[in-house]
């Protein structure tokens, strides 16, 4: 399977697993996968442009590096506040506890710019 490949199946199947935490009421988890959902499949779309050095983890600057603008990187900059916040206690505020402090609208909304993201790399693998 070639790189990309892989990354975007990876990113597809991540998508499932926030579903499944979001059902399962875990919605600072799914806030996260989101994150990685969104990461990955950009890391997907790099590396089938043929850029294999991505090491950011911050949907900001890869989209940046992939020359991406638009309601993309509206998105990033909302996802990209779910990378830490979401799993540690001392990103929040009062070291608040990251699962009680996200909730269901965060995390269904996360879901949706995450497949955003995806729709919009499967739109660019496709056109191959």
């Amino acid at each position: 399977m070639k790189k990309h490949s892989a990354w975007f199946a990876q990113a597809r199947k991540d998508l499932l697993w926030g579903e499944s935490s979001l059902s399962g009421g875990h919605f600072a988890q799914t806030c996260f996968i989101a994150q990685q959902v969104a990461e990955k499949a950009l890391k997907s779309l790099a590396y089938y442009r043929g850029n294999d050095l991505v090491k950011s983890h911050s949907l900001v600057q890869i989209l940046k590096d992939l020359e991406i603008n638009g309601h993309l990187a509206s998105y990033g900059r909302q996802l990209d506040l779910y990378y830490i916040a979401t799993r540690y206690p001392d990103a929040l505020p009062d070291n608040s506890v990251p699962s009680d402090f996200f909730d269901a609208d965060q995390a269904r909304a996360a879901l949706d710019m995450a497949k955003v993201f995806l729709d919009k790399v499967q739109a660019e693998l496709v056109a191959e």
